[in-house]
């Protein structure tokens, strides 16, 4: 059964939010870097892309102002946000603080 987008970033399991747009070249490179993280952190995350075009309500919520833009939540808390191509090692590391 698929888990909504509230769901996941309320639950015990930390959940990385890729806020990124189609048009967006550092979006293009960040791509695979997650498709490596995801492979690397296994069930230990969740990690989401959210195309702001296509929802700018959620966008708006978490006043996105420039893609691609990075979120880790964890029981619907902002537990990490940044803006721009991160690597992936970081962002493993950053997933397994967030699991602590």
């Amino acid at each position: 059964m698929a888990r909504s987008f509230n769901d996941l970033i309320h639950g015990d399991t930390p959940v990385l939010v890729d806020f990124f747009a189609t048009w967006c070249g550092p979006c293009q490179y960040q791509a695979p870097i997650l498709e490596r993280v995801a492979q690397e952190v296994g069930d230990g995350a969740h990690i989401l892309k959210i195309d702001v075009d296509r929802n700018p309500q959620v966008m708006e919520r978490y006043g996105i102002r420039g893609v691609p833009t990075l979120i880790i939540f964890r029981n619907g808390k902002v537990v990490w946000r940044a803006s721009g191509v991160k690597q992936q090692d970081e962002l493993v590391q950053l997933l397994r603080q967030a699991a602590a």
